[in-house]
């Protein structure tokens, strides 16, 4: 396997991180307070809004789990990311946005204490930390893994990989806040899209046939499958496809820290419903490509019937599929650079949307007012945060495991949680804290369960969400009714003074 890397491809990475570090400089010198650090000052443009939310949550993981996904598996995965232009942009820019900016919000947890009290907003705001941590460790595994196969590393240089990486996007994240991760998301979406393109025309290239061989073969062994109707409890059918995709992606769009972040940076409810539809034209489409790169590759390797792929399968290294192929049989062309750049540009985007939505989170839910850190504060926070998720990836580099399986069960978890409590919040009058408690509480119990009775990961988005919901409506009937006037302003389809 060639490793070295060409003068192109050096110039390619290292050209693209001095672009990234030059941007969290410059903003740097625009942080004035907290108002700036956090949200820009409410007056960033739609546009890069829109690649910044692709950016931040289409991480290094989907970069080697879609393509894994596709070639080892089936296309219900990518009826689940549909779900995102098709059903959740419509949802979110229609009910939750108007809400969130009426209200002018900078933590998303400050609608919940608004409508319950303190002790359920910094509840979500605990399953919140603990889901970014976990999946911002995550995403740095994912980078290792690409690197141990592109430059041959052994595990004490692949750990020393994943600390360099880390500290980096920590830091530019720190010193720019969220102009600069906003800004070099868009950049980043660009990258992502732009390299897999790249690999993709290039990989179809040394396919037999090209397009329509890669379209027979797939077809040959049910690998564009997405409307499987048979139900059961496990994942590759169309009812779990639906289910992950309608709770999980609801969620991370709806009530994840980072999504409103970005929905109240900007100046009015129109400009976000706009990133809305940006972001669900580029996952349409970014995410598309990547499942025709994996069907590809599954093509590629059964025409030549090298036992490559199935060595992969065997040893749990599937994730590493893609960078095996574009070394050792499309290299040259700068394309190990741009996939470096990508695959760096995948972790980064996620890395400083989560790092910078973490110190938000900790700042406006657990620290008073009145105690408020300042920019300098904030920074020292981003740093201790980054390098907390560093801690857990080198964890989970021992533990082993496909990362993109590892990431959705965490989803499903701890987002599931926190939609259930938004909606019950949003769609009942009745509800109150105490039932909104007991309904994470049953939300958990009912995981364990599902776990224990052996459901697949595609359904624990819906489990925790529906049990939140429905346990914590009616546990609220065993306390007292929320005083109505508190609640003005705080329920879907209350219009007064929203913003144009």
């Amino acid at each position: 396997m060639a490793t070295t890397l060409s003068r192109l491809d050096w110039t390619i990475c290292i050209g693209y991180l001095l672009i990234v570090f030059a941007l969290g400089v410059w903003f740097s010198l625009q942080q004035r307070d907290n108002e700036d650090y956090f949200v820009g000052g409410r007056t960033m443009h739609w546009f890069p809004i829109g690649l910044s939310i692709f950016a931040g949550t289409f991480s290094s993981l989907s970069f080697v789990g879609l393509p894994r996904e596709a070639a080892y598996d089936d296309y219900h995965l990518l009826l689940g990311i549909l779900f995102i232009p098709l059903v959740v942009t419509p949802i979110v820019g229609w009910l939750f946005v108007p809400l969130y900016h009426r209200l002018k919000l900078t933590s998303a947890y400050e609608y919940l204490e608004l409508r319950f009290d303190r002790r359920v907003r910094l509840t979500a705001s605990v399953l919140f930390i603990l889901y970014n941590i976990g999946w911002m460790g995550n995403l740095l595994v994912a980078v290792g893994k690409i690197l141990q196969v592109v430059l041959e590393l052994s595990e004490l240089q692949v750990n020393g990989m994943l600390i360099g990486v880390g500290l980096f996007a920590t830091f530019y994240t720190a010193l720019g806040g969220v102009k600069a991760v906003i800004w070099t998301d868009a950049l980043q979406a660009f990258a992502l899209g732009g390299g897999m393109l790249a690999v993709f025309f290039l990989a179809v290239g040394k396919v037999d046939g090209g397009w329509l061989t890669v379209w027979e073969i797939g077809n040959q062994h049910d690998k564009f499958e997405m409307f499987r109707m048979k139900f059961t409890s496990e994942h590759g059918n169309f009812f779990g496809a639906c289910a992950f995709g309608f709770f999980v992606y609801l969620a991370g769009h709806a009530v994840h820290f980072t999504a409103v972040q970005r929905y109240v940076s900007m100046p009015t409810v129109r400009a976000a419903r706009r990133s809305l539809v940006v972001n669900g034209v580029m996952v349409a489409a970014v995410c598309l490509i990547f499942f025709l790169v994996g069907s590809t590759l599954f093509a590629f390797y059964q025409q030549s019937g090298t036992q490559l792929f199935d060595e992969l399968a065997r040893t749990e290294q599937g994730d590493q599929l893609l960078p095996h192929f574009v070394l050792t049989e499309i290299p040259g062309y700068g394309l190990t650079g741009l996939l470096l750049a990508g695959l760096f540009a995948a972790a980064m985007s996620s890395m400083d949307s989560g790092i910078n939505s973490l110190t938000a989170s900790v700042v406006c839910d657990w620290m008073p007012e009145r105690d408020s850190p300042g920019v300098t504060q904030s920074r020292i926070l981003s740093l201790v945060f980054g390098v907390a998720a560093i801690g857990v990836a080198l964890i989970l580099q021992q533990i082993g495991g496909p990362v993109f399986h590892m990431i959705m069960t965490i989803a499903g978890t701890l987002l599931g949680l926190l939609l259930g409590v938004f909606l019950l919040g949003m769609l009942s009058p009745r509800a109150n804290a105490n039932g909104a408690l007991i309904g994470v509480l049953a939300g958990i119990f009912v995981l364990v369960l599902a776990k224990l009775g052996g459901m697949t990961y595609w359904w624990y988005g819906a489990c925790t969400s529906l049990t939140t919901l429905v346990v914590g409506l009616f546990a609220s009937l065993l306390f007292p009714r929320p005083d109505p006037d508190k609640l003005r302003g705080l329920e879907v389809g209350w219009h007064a003074d929203e913003s144009p």
